[in-house]
């Protein structure tokens, strides 16, 4: 399977020095711009943040943010893809501005969170920018309701816990995520003081294998972009490239002098990747 690579080095900034630096740590997102539409919404017992920008009249993109996080750490992607498309950012169950009643976490249940949220909006299909968790979801509808995709950017996603890599657990950059996540949490989660419980409870799901693994894409019939960064503290690149092999068309796209939290790392650059692809 081809193998495509991009820089993700701002000109003015393309030194060696920076460059070995910009994956070590983990910028804080911009402030959001200001949303045509937000709320929640009730979905599978529970209410949904949610936020639309722009207002084009083509396919939508949908942004989905991994495990933690919430819908605002894609504001420099929104402020970019607002211009010209119609953007849709969610928090997910029971992270950030979303509640969650008790269900355990599960792709699945996500995934079905996410495409009731369409159905709610009333939106057939959407470019799906998904990131780590977001990347995963992405993965389940992709092989259950592949109708509802017309196209998937898949940064950082796994199927299998063999893509995991194992030194996340000690790993200080990751760890640094946590904290940020877990400050975010208190500020804006109706529940406040629980983000052990629910750190706990989204941990689980992550070492949990994914049903049908890698021989579960090889259906797959949406044009899919699989991403990994060159220093991505959670996932393999040779799992990455296995995805990329498994789903029929794909190509992998290696993200230079990134880790995991590319899109924070250099967000112009990582913009400019998911135009690439779904203004194809």
């Amino acid at each position: 399977m081809k193998t495509l690579t991009t820089a993700l080095v701002l000109g003015c900034l393309a030194t060696t020095s920076w460059a070995e630096d910009t994956w070590l740590s983990i910028p804080p997102s911009p402030v959001m711009p200001a949303a045509v539409a937000s709320g929640t919404t009730e979905i599978n017992g529970i209410d949904m943040y949610y936020a639309t920008y722009g207002d084009d009249g083509g396919t939508p993109v949908l942004l989905i943010h991994g495990g933690l996080a919430h819908g605002d750490i894609w504001a420099a992607q929104v402020a970019d893809l607002a211009r010209d498309h119609t953007v849709i950012v969610a928090d997910t169950r029971g992270h950030g501005r979303s509640t969650n009643d008790g269900s355990t976490y599960s792709y699945e249940l996500l995934s079905q969170d996410y495409l009731a949220l369409l159905d709610n909006l009333e939106i057939d299909q959407v470019h799906l920018v998904g990131w780590s968790d977001g990347a995963n979801i992405g993965y389940s509808i992709s092989t259950t309701n592949p109708d509802r995709l017309a196209s998937h950017f898949a940064h950082a996603g796994n199927v299998t816990l063999d893509g995991i890599d194992p030194s996340i657990e000690t790993n200080e950059v990751f760890g640094a995520y946590v904290g940020m996540m877990a400050e975010d949490y208190a500020a804006m989660s109706p529940t406040p003081d629980g983000f052990e419980a629910f750190l706990g409870g989204v941990a689980a799901m992550w070492g949990t294998e994914k049903p049908g693994g890698l021989s579960a894409l090889t259906s797959v019939t949406v044009p899919t972009l699989v991403v990994q960064s060159e220093h991505d503290e959670a996932i393999l690149t040779e799992h990455s490239q296995a995805i990329a092999d498994a789903i029929p068309g794909a190509e992998l796209l290696v993200l230079e002098d990134v880790s995991h939290f590319a899109s924070f790392q250099n967000p112009d650059a990582y913009t400019q990747a998911i135009r690439e692809f779904i203004d194809q």
